[in-house]
């Protein structure tokens, strides 16, 4: 593998919202710790998300085995399976968007050895990954699961040795990345780099410019403030970020600070300001003493729809009704997570997506 970068190469990690090849997630399993005596209660949501992508794009599956997979299809029956495949890559945990691969992409036609074009190309970076801080051992399935899938795909992989989970950036396509202080600077991760060091390998890995810092996630977020809880792009230069309404609520100034910073954000050449559409938050939903991290910002981008949580609450209609102005081309998707959200994330945090090469 060459000592060069990927930034170096001409990859990028493209927008979610480009043209996917397919969307990858990991099926949890029964003896897994993220749905605690609530497993069979999460198929459904689980069935309505596949249902859904399979009218998008094909759909890659991780099972461990032959009864994984079985039991994976008894969910799925009665779906067209064309669709799908299974993939044998074993996980920990289903938690696809913080152990999976990350896919970058380069556009450029570079002559090959044997003087022929090379039009699209695909490659990986596969993060190291401690399981949200060594919160929740054992992980080693999941630490090795990019690279797994790279040698399925044939695509060359990255190594950056340095922690990080994708729900914890985001980004436009056009060289401007998203993430939080509270996740990405937290000694459980890197506590040998400094800030400009994890700076300098997300524009190395991920073919990024500017690194654009919010603060502090949401409260019942075990993932120390990812940032697919809190703001997303859904254009180059247009932002959703939650808000709370509710001035005695726990989220309440974390999620002000956060608006604020993105009022103060440039990106691009030409500094242009971003754009901030507000979405808002569902009520407190606390169970067997916990507060859970409902949030709409939890969405998932595919080809032809946006799977968005919903949780039976008054502002499902709004966060909706939002997404759809952002999103006028794709299909706006609500699927009840309540309970899917006692395994503490949602569509985003099931899914990777592969992106389409020309």
């Amino acid at each position: 593998m060459t000592s060069q970068t990927p930034a170096a190469l001409g990859y990028r990690m493209p927008a979610e919202w480009e043209p996917h090849s397919a969307t990858w997630l990991s099926w949890p399993r029964r003896e897994g710790i993220s749905f605690p005596d609530s497993f069979d209660l999460v198929m459904p949501a689980l069935r309505a998300m596949v249902e859904a992508l399979i009218e998008s794009e094909q759909v890659c599956i991780n099972v461990c085995n032959g009864a994984h997979d079985a039991e994976a299809r008894e969910v799925l029956r009665g779906l067209p399976m064309e669709q799908i495949q299974f993939r044998l890559v074993p996980t920990n945990e289903p938690w696809c968007r913080d152990h999976g691969p990350i896919f970058l992409t380069r556009d450029a036609d570079p002559k090959s050895a044997t003087g022929r074009i090379r039009h699209g190309e695909l490659a990986i970076v596969d993060w190291d990954y401690n399981a949200w801080g060594n919160k929740y051992p054992p992980f080693d399935l999941d630490e090795v699961a990019p690279t797994r899938i790279a040698q399925i795909l044939n695509v060359p992989v990255f190594y950056p040795r340095m922690i990080l989970e994708g729900g914890a950036i985001d980004v436009n396509g056009a060289g401007a990345l998203l993430t939080t202080e509270a996740c990405l600077l937290n000694p459980n991760r890197n506590p040998n780099l400094r800030r400009e060091e994890i700076e300098q390998r997300l524009r190395d890995f991920l073919g990024v410019r500017e690194i654009l810092w919010l603060g502090d996630g949401i409260a019942g977020d075990d993932t120390d403030g990812h940032i697919d809880d809190l703001a997303r792009f859904v254009s180059e230069r247009t932002v959703v970020t939650v808000v709370e309404d509710d001035s005695h609520d726990e989220n309440y100034a974390p999620l002000q600070e956060n608006v604020a910073r993105l009022r103060d954000m440039k990106i691009g050449a030409r500094d242009i300001e971003i754009d901030i559409v507000p979405l808002p938050m569902p009520k407190k939903i606390v169970r067997e003493g916990l507060r859970l991290p409902a949030s709409y910002a939890n969405f998932y981008i595919a080809n032809t729809c946006v799977l968005v949580p919903t949780f039976a609450d008054p502002a499902d209609e709004v966060a909706l009704s939002i997404l759809r102005e952002c999103f006028p081309n794709r299909r706006v998707i609500a699927i009840d997570c309540r309970e899917l959200i006692w395994g503490l994330g949602t569509f985003h945090c099931l899914t990777q997506q592969q992106p389409a090469v020309r």
